[in-house]
């Protein structure tokens, strides 16, 4: 049933008030958005003839939202973040702009200032007995040259699919590291294989897929920043290989090129290079970052994060 077209004045004076088009006080943009957004769901009531239970619902939802701290959850399992990375993919490929290692979503799970090391680092505290990985690779630009005093800002999950600081078991910083490249532009950590996870079963983001008929897994991951002089940020994330959800990740993460193949290392002697001395997996990846056209483009979006100054 559409009432819309019975009280189109009455509408047009309420949104015009409420979003404060009429006063000359506060931001315009802002005003104009949320405009926007509050003749959107004027008309998506109209549409479907939501009920005020139903309304009640989805606010008491969103108030549940944000007591569980799963907004940003959300935002990935619905494809929004994802959006904001074809949007930037877009606008780049419009401005004939170099196409460095793809971007991809940076979760809602980064803790700011993990343990900087020159050129490699151990992520684990040893408290979990997963499989070990040799993470490593190289920062290049895009013609191939090495790049040096790269950050290389990297954290993934543990085996049970948690990270440190939001998992108060773990140790601080616990598989969170910033590895800086030398004049080779080559990083290295030693870690443990990270599991893939599901969004909490009993949470609103969870309920939210289940009335859409969708799961909450995702793959196997790991996340990095790239940073360096000169050049652009760099927010991505791997998959690695092999895992079931890899192209069926409820946050829509998985891009092409950002795939990366785990190999059995049983060499004795490479063991023994990298100080494991013992059967691993290796896990090669190599990042090509794109020169910058200005300052603002070597910084990280000012997005809010754990422990984020």
């Amino acid at each position: 049933m559409s009432v819309n077209k019975n009280i189109v004045s009455e509408l047009n004076a309420l949104l015009t008030i409420s979003s404060g088009l009429n006063d000359d006080g506060g931001n315009t943009r802002f005003k104009n958005i949320m405009l926007k957004v509050m003749r959107d769901i004027c008309d998506t009531i109209d549409q479907f003839d939501v009920t005020d239970e139903e309304f009640w619902q989805a606010i008491n939802y969103i108030n549940l939202l944000g007591e569980r701290k799963e907004t940003a959850l959300l935002a990935a399992g619905l494809g929004i973040e994802h959006y904001l990375d074809l949007r930037a993919d877009a606008i780049d490929a419009q401005a004939g702009n170099a196409q460095g290692t793809p971007r991809t979503i940076e979760g809602p799970l980064y803790v700011a200032n993990a343990p900087l090391s020159q050129h490699s680092a151990r992520m684990d505290d040893g408290s979990d007995n997963g499989e070990i990985m040799w993470l490593h690779g190289q920062v290049t630009d895009i013609d191939g040259n090495p790049v040096a005093d790269a950050i290389v800002d990297v954290w993934h999950a543990n085996t049970l699919g948690n990270y440190s600081f939001f998992d108060k078991s773990q140790s601080e910083y616990n598989l969170r590291r910033r590895i800086k490249t030398g004049a080779d532009g080559r990083y290295a950590v030693r870690s443990i294989i990270p599991s893939g996870y599901g969004c909490p079963p009993d949470g609103p983001t969870q309920a939210l897929l289940n009335q859409l008929g969708r799961h909450g897994n995702r793959p196997a991951h790991i996340h990095f920043f790239i940073s360096a002089p000169g050049f652009k940020h760099l927010t991505t994330q791997i998959n690695l290989n092999g895992d079931k959800y890899l192209w069926d990740d409820f946050a829509f993460a998985t891009r092409d090129g950002l795939i990366a193949d785990p190999v059995k290392v049983t060499d004795p002697q490479i063991a023994s290079q990298r100080d494991i001395n013992q059967p691993h997996t290796e896990v090669n990846f190599n990042f090509t970052l794109c020169r910058a056209s200005d300052n603002q483009q070597e910084l990280r979006s000012n997005r809010p994060r754990a422990l984020q100054a």
